[in-house]
């Protein structure tokens, strides 16, 4: 395993966004693959960005709920919270992947080896690698995919 190449075990149907997609539409699309990220890429394909889950939890996270208060024993919202509250909604689902995504993530190239591509990835906390020939997206690797390799191919 250690010195098969990337291209051995990458995905190559790759679900990929535009700097420009909502928050909201690429987390329905990653949802609905089932998918815990995917690459960020340009017109010309080359990735820019790199969107995971994580990504989308922090802008959720961003919203500060309505401050409440208890007078007397009944529960009253701010009404300034709940407005803050609402805009932030608003802007939340009005994001655009720009806003949340890892801009210029690492990448590897389809040469090379699982060895150091397991290696870039734990050493930087990485779940998926997206690989790039002469810049432009040629597929990815995922955690999922060197697992796979390691109980698939034979010892070296």
């Amino acid at each position: 395993m250690r010195t098969t190449p990337v291209r051995d075990v990458m995905t190559t149907d790759v679900l990929t966004f535009k700097p420009s997609d909502s928050v909201e539409s690429a987390a329905r699309a990653l949802a609905e693959r089932r998918l815990g990220g995917a690459p960020v890429v340009d017109d010309g394909g080359r990735v820019v960005g790199l969107l995971e889950d994580d990504d989308l939890i922090l802008q959720e996270a961003r919203i500060h709920f309505p401050t409440v208060i208890s007078l007397l024993g009944a529960y009253l919202e701010l009404p300034s919270s709940l407005h803050r509250f609402e805009h932030e909604v608003r802007k939340a689902v009005g994001a655009t992947v720009a806003d949340v995504m890892d801009a210029d993530p690492p990448s590897c190239g389809e040469d090379d080896t699982l060895e150091r591509v397991a290696t870039l990835m734990h050493d930087r906390g990485l779940s998926r690698l997206p690989v790039v020939r002469d810049g432009r997206l040629v597929g990815i690797v995922a955690r999922g995919d060197l697992v796979r390799a390691l109980v698939t191919l034979p010892e070296e």
